[in-house]
């Protein structure tokens, strides 16, 4: 099939030639079908090197970028991962792929109930869906080992920091709407350290803890 010579492309230029080294997340890449996750107009567009509208006035990722951060993570085959935004579904795919069981909250409707279809016809049973404000995190289902946060705010909202079990990391773009860095934190007996992992741009971070609506 041309998506899956497309794929195999994607990953040997844009993930691996830029420096992508954790095996699990070119495995991950390599495998889930990213044609699946974008509207049907974009389907032909889905290996490019940029992100994609999908509706809803929302994003899919860079695929270099869901490699960056999945890579930032150093997750564990028996990990539980919370991802804050699910939007497409590619990203929660990818961790389902590596990772024990992920956690994902979507506050639009349509793209909850988009994604949740999705990942049933894929069968990414491991993948728990949720609708709603997911900067108030899954407390039910703390502590997560990690978290990933797939839009951009000021800061990172006190709830996931406290949903973090010791050890784990969390990575989500930080800054203004125009500017962000992408942020790696990680806790420890310590406390939790910090550190950018680059400049990066990505839609706004929605809830009680992110940016207000225009």
């Amino acid at each position: 099939m041309k998506y899956d010579r497309w794929r195999k492309r994607m990953v040997d230029d844009q993930i691996v030639g830029r420096g992508i080294t954790d095996m699990a997340a070119i495995a991950a890449m390599e495998r889930v079908p990213r044609h699946l996750f974008v509207p049907d107009a974009l389907v032909d567009s889905a290996y490019g090197d940029h992100p994609l509208p999908i509706g809803e006035g929302q994003t899919i990722s860079q695929p270099y970028i869901i490699a960056e951060m999945t890579q930032a993570l150093h997750l564990d085959e028996h990990d539980r991962v919370l991802e804050i935004g699910t939007g497409s579904g590619y990203q929660a795919a990818v961790l389902a792929e590596i990772v024990f069981r992920v956690y994902t909250i979507e506050r639009n409707k349509t793209l909850f109930h988009k994604t949740r279809k999705l990942f049933d016809d894929l069968k990414y049973y491991n993948i728990v869906t949720k609708y709603g404000d997911g900067t108030q995190g899954w407390p039910g289902e703390s502590p997560f080992d990690a978290i990933i946060v797939t839009a951009g705010g000021e800061n990172i909202p006190q709830p996931l920091i406290d949903q973090l079990g010791m050890g784990g990391r969390l990575v989500m773009p930080v800054g203004g709407a125009m500017i962000q860095e992408l942020i790696l934190l990680e806790k420890n007996v310590r406390g939790v350290s910090v550190s950018s992992l680059g400049g990066c741009r990505f839609v706004k971070l929605i809830g009680r803890h992110g940016w207000q609506e225009d």
